[in-house]
C-alpha cells in the first residue's frame, strides 16, 4: 500500500504585503494544542485579521482562526483563541522596540514543513490608501505592457 502525499497546508497572509511595507522578517514557534497542529498541518487555518501584540513582555497571536475538520474538534471559542509565541528574549525585545517606533508585528506565513508549526512574522508600516492606489495602477500597466508584447 502505497503511502499518502504529505500535504503541506502553508497558510500565507495575502493582504499583509498589499496592506503595509515590510521590513525585517523572523520565524517564531507557536504553541498549540494537538488538535490545532492536526489542523494546520492540513491546511485549515486563517490569518486575514491576525495581528501579533505583547502582554506582559511575551509575544501573543490575536484573531488568527483555525478550523476543525471531520474528526478535528475545535470548540468555537478555541478558534480564535490567542496564542503565545516562541522566540528568545533578544528578539523580543528588538520587536518591542520596533512596537513602541509606531511599526506593527504583521503575521505574513504559518509555515509546517519540519516537525514544528512556525510562524513567520515581519515589522511593518501601514500603507496610505494612495499607496495602495499607486500599486494597483502599476499592476494593471505592467499587464497591459506584458499582453501586448505577446502580440
Amino acid at each position: 500500500m502505497a503511502k499518502k502525499p504529505k500535504t503541506t497546508g502553508n497558510i500565507v497572509n495575502k493582504r499583509a504585503r498589499f496592506d503595509y511595507e515590510l521590513g525585517d522578517s523572523l520565524v517564531v514557534g507557536i504553541s498549540l494544542t494537538g488538535a490545532e497542529t492536526k489542523a494546520l498541518r492540513m491546511g485549515h487555518g486563517q490569518l486575514h485579521g491576525a495581528y501579533v501584540t505583547d502582554k506582559n513582555g511575551e509575544l501573543w497571536l490575536i484573531n488568527a482562526q483555525i478550523t476543525g475538520d471531520r474528526g478535528i474538534p475545535i470548540d468555537e471559542q478555541a478558534k480564535t483563541r490567542s496564542r503565545k509565541l516562541l522566540a528568545k528574549r533578544a528578539e523580543i525585545d528588538k520587536l518591542l522596540a520596533a512596537k513602541s517606533r509606531g511599526l506593527t508585528i504583521v503575521p505574513l506565513q504559518v509555515l509546517n514543513k519540519g516537525r514544528y508549526i512556525k510562524l513567520k512574522i515581519a515589522q511593518g508600516r501601514g500603507k496610505k490608501r494612495y499607496d495602495k492606489r499607486e500599486v494597483l495602477k502599476r499592476r494593471q500597466q505592467e499587464r497591459e505592457a506584458a499582453r501586448f508584447s505577446e502580440l
